[in-house]
Order: C-alpha cells, then sequence, then structure tokens
C-alpha cells in the first residue's frame, strides 16, 4: 500500500481503488489534544481539496480537506467515542474516513513520505 501526503498535513493509503484518509502525527500535534470529529457520511461525494470532515480541539477546529475525489465508503466510527485516538495514533487508528477513488492520477500531485518529512522540516 502506498502512503501519500498533502502540503495541509492530510495522508492517504492507498489500497487498491480505495483510500483511507487522516491527518499526520505533525498535525495532531499541532491541533493538540482533539476533543470532537465531524465525519462524513458514507455515500457522501468529495472533490479533491472539499472538506468533508472536521476536527475539534482545545486550540481550534480545523478542516480536513480530501487529497483525493471520490465517494465516501465507510467513516471511522470509533471517533464518535474517542475522537483522542487521532492523538494516540494519527497514522493508524485515528483514520478519519475511506473513500473510493474516482480518478487516481490526482494522487500525483501528492508528496511521498520523504519529500513530506522534508517538507514538514522546512516549517
Amino acid at each position: 500500500m502506498a502512503r501519500y501526503f498533502t502540503e495541509d498535513h492530510e495522508w492517504i493509503e492507498v489500497d487498491g481503488d480505495t483510500g483511507t484518509v487522516g491527518i499526520t502525527d505533525y498535525a495532531q500535534g499541532q491541533l493538540g489534544d482533539i476533543t470532537f470529529v465531524e465525519l462524513p457520511g458514507a455515500g457522501d461525494t468529495v472533490s479533491k481539496g472539499d472538506a468533508p470532515c472536521v476536527v475539534d480541539s482545545v486550540k481550534a477546529a480545523s478542516d480536513v480537506y480530501a487529497p483525493v475525489s471520490g465517494e465516501v465508503t465507510e467513516a471511522n466510527a470509533a471517533l464518535e467515542d474517542q475522537p483522542e485516538l487521532v492523538n494516540s495514533d494519527a497514522d493508524g487508528e485515528g483514520w478519519l474516513f475511506k473513500v473510493k477513488l474516482s480518478d487516481a492520477s490526482e494522487l500525483e500531485g501528492l508528496m511521498d513520505e520523504a519529500k513530506y518529512k522534508a517538507y514538514v522540516e522546512s516549517l
């Protein structure tokens, strides 16, 4: 599975035509303690750059942007009762939603892990 990153600190891990989306560990660290996550619904259609998800923290509410276009197939229901999973495991159990990609070529504009690490170090 390939993982890609955006300049807005989202990640997407792609397996076939499905991508799992979350925010990076860097992003959750900047937000502080996550108190609530507003998730998209299964069947929702998103376009690259849309904000289908909002993460609320003790510091601020922050939009999460779709790194690709497609149809939401699942939201992480565990976050309804445990939004802090985003803090404790942003790269794993704290994933936000899954999307069936409508245009895999949109992945070409995203960063791989090495480029993302260099990007974060430049901030």
